[in-house]
């Protein structure tokens, strides 16, 4: 992701992941995104680069034709109070099972607001309100087990000395190559919490799985069931028990544009799988999707998948959104309902 100033500034680069070499064909999904304070007349490009000379003048690059949209953008001006801000790990690092990474800042635009913690491993707010976060980390790993096993992000928050989990993403590891884990949420903080992250591997993981009991197998279209862990909102709420598809409808009460960063961690034999945020039309279940994401087999070796997928659209009071899983050519074994999987919306006013 770049961002050009001018035609005659040179860009500069906001974020990116890293697509590893496949040993065999199948398609990949990737998701990346950025914060970043824009002023008007800047240009914003996504661009798909190898160093491998030979790669970027291949032609065999198949793109999945998906049934929404890829790219979306939400725009925030100054009067709502914004702050954007980029950082960048400062350090290279060699690590066996956990590592909190340590950031120096780029850009900032109300450094009063957002500040690093004193030893530069967290993100300090000055005030309370909502926090859109994403973090993109480039790895590269040795040993098999690292495929086995893949890697974990995780955020925490920490309010006035007690630190909670807030989201956690996966990722299929690799052995001798490069690859990238990425993670994005929302989140509430109040003033002086912290926001820090955590990269985990092998013994670091949490194993903890739970089967979903509804039959997966061969999934075409499976609506997937929620828990809500936050409090109740105005906004958005998650249908209840004797309301119509309960635990699975988030149903929105005011107008405004809400971004939705949605993880599933899962194991599956699927040659394609896709995750789509599909939005009910009315009482018929007619629903159209919003946005989708997909991803092809899992890698030879490896004990878990990921999917995940990012999206920014408009809401009306009542619209009500859900999540559906399609299993192409294979069946799903096993969704793992915690460490790796979860939902955040931001909602905010138009």
């Amino acid at each position: 992701m770049r961002l050009n100033g001018s035609q005659e500034e040179e860009g500069r680069d906001l974020s990116g992941v890293r697509i590893e070499q496949p040993d065999k064909k199948y398609f990949q999904g990737v998701s990346v995104s950025s914060g970043v304070e824009v002023e008007p007349n800047h240009t914003f490009t996504l661009l798909l680069k190898s160093p491998n000379q030979h790669c970027n003048q291949s032609k065999d690059l198949h793109v999945y034709d998906i049934a929404t949209n890829s790219l979306s953008l939400l725009w925030l001006s100054h009067d709502t109070g914004a702050v954007a801000m980029t950082a960048q790990m400062s350090l290279l690092t060699h690590y066996q099972t956990s590592y909190r990474p340590t950031f120096r800042i780029t850009s900032v635009s109300d450094p009063y607001m957002v500040i690093l913690t004193h030893d530069n491993r967290g993100v300090r707010f000055t005030e309370s309100g909502v926090v859109k976060f994403v973090l993109q980390q480039a790895l590269y790993s040795m040993g098999h087990t690292c495929i086995r096993e893949g890697f974990s992000l995780i955020a925490y928050t920490n309010h006035n000395g007690t630190g909670q989990e807030a989201m956690q993403a996966f990722k299929t590891g690799v052995n001798y190559r490069d690859t990238s884990i990425t993670l994005s949420g929302a989140v509430s903080v109040a003033g002086g919490d912290t926001l820090s992250f955590e990269i985990t591997s092998v013994f670091g993981l949490d194993r903890y799985r739970v089967q979903d009991r509804s039959a997966l197998r061969s999934v075409r279209n499976k609506q997937l069931s929620f828990q809500q862990i936050s409090p109740d909102t105005p906004q958005v709420h998650l249908s209840r028990q004797g309301e119509p598809n309960s635990r699975k409808n988030f149903v929105f009460h005011e107008k405004g544009t809400v971004n939705i960063a949605l993880n599933l961690k899962l194991i599956h034999s699927c040659n394609i799988v896709k995750l789509t945020m599909q939005k009910a039309l009315g009482p018929g279940g007619t629903s159209a999707p919003v946005a989708q994401q997909v991803s092809g087999s899992m890698p030879e070796g490896s004990e878990w998948a990921s999917i995940g997928l990012r999206a920014s659209f408009p809401v009306q009071n009542g619209t009500a959104v859900y999540v559906t899983l399609d299993c192409i050519r294979g069946r799903v074994n096993q969704i793992t309902h915690e460490g790796g999987t979860n939902i955040s919306i931001l909602w905010v006013a138009v």
